[in-house]
């Protein structure tokens, strides 16, 4: 039967393509939390350059108020860098949940009734997870955002120009910290292997030590996220910073 589908709808219905589409935008994902923790660790610097970091992120002033400069000024008005990055973000997430669900659903679906003869292949933890840790992650990303972004007044003391002060009180409080720990477990295990998937998907894995190489390295940055996100919040609550 002939379709009657365009080039660019069946482009999108392609496993391939949403292969590729969900090993970019986790890769765009891994760099942002990267960088994300690179800024996180400026509060063992100090306070006031963790203030400093976070207004010329949004390019705000002092006061976290007025805008005055930031990314990419005065090529770009003094603001608006943080407004394309997170709308690129937006898009990174969204395509990657997209891509998931899809291709979660054509497994499931092509599975069919012959799930009575499913046999586990052998496989780690983190991919036995995938599916129901990124959904976990996903409404970590949420609240975490409402919490310092959207409406953190409902979160306790905020300040706009201090937005190390709305960090400290935050993780002041143990069960908190342990929330982050809890998610952070999942964030790095749901990198871990992704970070090898994407590869994979993106033609890296072209021998054996080539696959030895990217699992390492998939280790290496979910450990190092981990590190690098929660030294900051038990720092914070043990009294150290």
């Amino acid at each position: 039967m002939a379709t009657t589908l365009t080039i660019h709808q069946r482009a999108l219905r392609s496993t391939v393509v949403k292969k590729v589409i969900m090993a970019v935008s986790g890769l765009i994902m891994i760099v942002f939390l990267l960088v994300h923790m690179y800024g996180n660790l400026k509060m063992f610097v100090s306070p006031e350059a963790y203030d400093h970091y976070a207004h010329w992120l949004k390019g705000l002033a002092e006061n976290g108020i007025d805008h005055e400069g930031g990314i990419m000024y005065p090529l770009m008005p003094a603001g608006q860098f943080i407004i394309v990055f997170r709308a690129v973000m937006l898009v990174a997430v969204g395509a990657h949940v997209w891509a998931a669900a899809t291709l979660s659903r054509q497994t499931i679906a092509n599975r069919g009734d012959k799930y009575v003869n499913y046999k586990r292949q052998a496989s780690t933890y983190s991919v036995r997870t995938m599916r129901w840790g990124g959904v976990i992650v996903l409404a970590f990303i949420i609240f975490h955002l409402l919490q310092f972004t959207i409406i953190p007044a409902q979160f306790g003391e905020t300040d706009p120009a201090k937005p190390s002060v709305m960090v400290h009180y935050a993780f002041e409080q143990w069960w908190m910290v342990l929330i982050y720990a809890i998610c952070m477990v999942l964030i790095c295990m749901h990198v871990r292997h992704g970070f090898f998937s994407a590869f994979n998907t993106l033609g890296g894995n072209t021998s054996p030590n080539a696959r030895k190489v990217l699992n390492v390295l998939g280790i290496i940055v979910a450990v190092a996220l981990f590190v690098g996100f929660m030294s900051m919040p038990i720092a914070i609550l043990i009294g150290v910073i």
